[in-house]
């Protein structure tokens, strides 16, 4: 009786260890697929404390820079070569501009806070330097690139107006504490980009600082940093994105790591590749906890009775609408844009493209891409017909007075556009590619997500006749 007792309890221990080891398989990661995973990314720099290296105070951020080239003597001269820095791509030659084009934050148009010109003070605090508050900031002087921005761990790094770091940092812990840029360091800006967490892209968003595996499964799962698929090179970071540029360099493919041609065991699937990009099937739908903007009308800005919300309407900037977990829509995109150029002309009738992507079904190097489009209402003067920029910012802008007619005036000398001092409000769109939040394999599109009388795709808009499965691919 004893030893049966015995070999019982031995068997009970038995199963619960077994039951234990289940569990714990199940709650660990795949290693096997999380190193795989790191097989073509980058080794990161071993880290160096700088607690000693860097012993302050400081009185501001360029003494800090200095200190940081006592060492890194290129590194402030690498950063003024990069659009976090100029905000402005070299000229490139497209088809559709007589003269080749450069465009950036720092002289176009959009249709989120509009434009950056006559609001220097307030949308710089995201630019990777130091003092930007007017026309006349010297881009060749490199003590006011901001190492801090992207290189500092302490969690008290906060820029202010125009760059400056915010009163009451400490720059010497700042300083002593940098290392590896994380996600945290691109996310506080590149999250907030448009005024809040997630408003502008739709596939960037606060719930990436540390999300799971079915959120992003790099971020998640891999636990990768920005940085590891955005390398850099020189501190110039590779990727780009149709809002501020219109060629397809630098750009970052998901085939810098995946090999397509032994990616997917299914053939079916293999066809695909060469006219469906990889995020259209793996990036099922953006915005999945953190709702984005997807329409803001300017021209409900100003009334002081109405009840406010930041998802809805706020006084100073009109009202919005947002999504979570949305559809994107599809187009046909070969890596360039066309952008809407300060000074063209448009039909307020309809609605003017501010940037949307190029190519098509016949281009060989296009692929039907997943977009965010955002909607808006937004000034512009009706005798010459061409967008406005008004200003926003400071003690004469719109935010301030809630005079649109000075706020246009104002903004409009600063950008050297004319203004008739005759303004209304007109239709815009804008194209944000989706290329975050990728979902493990086992979420990505079946085929009657597309292929069936519900499908998601508007067939026709993309050049077909009617779903390829039906016509064989004929087109219209």
């Amino acid at each position: 009786m004893r030893s049966f007792r015995y070999i019982w309890v031995l068997g009970l221990v038995g199963t619960l260890l077994l039951v234990a080891g289940v569990i714990i398989l199940a709650l660990t990661p795949n290693n096997a697929a999380t190193a795989s995973a790191w097989d073509s990314l980058p080794t990161h720099p071993v880290h160096t404390d700088h607690t000693e290296l860097m012993p302050g105070p400081y009185e501001d951020g360029p003494a800090v820079t200095r200190a940081c080239l006592a060492c890194h003597e290129d590194a402030a001269h690498e950063v003024a070569q990069t659009v976090h820095w100029t905000w402005q791509s070299p000229p490139v030659e497209v088809a559709w501009s007589e003269e080749p084009v450069s465009i950036g934050k720092a002289n176009t148009l959009n249709n989120f806070c509009i434009g950056v010109q006559s609001n220097w003070q307030g949308c710089t605090r995201c630019h990777a330097g130091y003092g930007w508050n007017n026309a006349d900031f010297d881009f060749s002087n490199t003590d006011n690139v901001d190492c801090l921005v992207c290189h500092d761990q302490s969690g008290g790094y906060v820029k202010a107006g125009a760059g400056l770091p915010a009163e009451g940092v400490d720059l010497a812990a700042a300083a002593q504490s940098v290392g590896v840029p994380t996600r945290v360091n691109c996310g506080s800006c590149h999250f907030n980009g448009g005024g809040g967490n997630g408003v502008k892209h739709g596939d960037l968003d606060e719930s990436l600082y540390f999300p799971s595996e079915n959120l992003d499964v790099h971020m998640g799962r891999a636990d990768f940093l920005c940085t590891d698929c955005h390398r850099t090179e020189n501190h110039s970071v590779a990727g780009r994105s149709i809002s501020v540029s219109v060629d397809n360099a630098n750009q970052v493919y998901c085939t810098d790591c995946h090999e397509p041609a032994t990616l997917h065991e299914d053939e079916r699937i293999t066809a695909h590749l060469d006219s469906v990009a990889c995020q259209t099937c793996h990036i099922p739908t953006a915005a999945r906890r953190d709702p984005t903007k997807m329409e803001w009308d300017w021209s409900q800005a100003g009334d002081p009775n109405r009840e406010e919300d930041p998802h809805e309407y706020l006084r100073i900037k009109g009202s919005f609408v947002y999504e979570e977990n949305f559809t994107p829509e599809y187009a046909w995109y070969n890596g360039t844009g066309q952008h809407y150029l300060m000074g063209d002309e448009i039909d307020p009738d309809g609605v003017t493209s501010l940037a949307h992507p190029l190519g098509s079904m016949d281009d060989p190097g296009s692929l039907i891409f997943p977009f965010k489009i955002h909607l808006a209402n937004q000034p512009y003067d009706t005798v010459y017909n061409i967008l406005l920029q008004p200003q926003t910012v400071g003690e004469t802008g719109y935010w301030t007075t809630f005079d649109w007619d000075s706020a246009l005036r104002n903004g409009s000398l600063a950008a050297g556009l004319p203004y008739s001092g005759n303004y209304g409000f007109a239709e815009t769109s804008m194209y944000w590619p989706i290329t975050h939040m990728v979902q493990p394999a086992d979420y990505a599109l079946q085929c009657t997500d597309c292929h069936s009388d519900n499908g998601r795709m508007d067939w026709q808009a993309l050049g077909y006749y009617g779903d390829p499965m039906e016509w064989g691919g004929r087109r219209r």
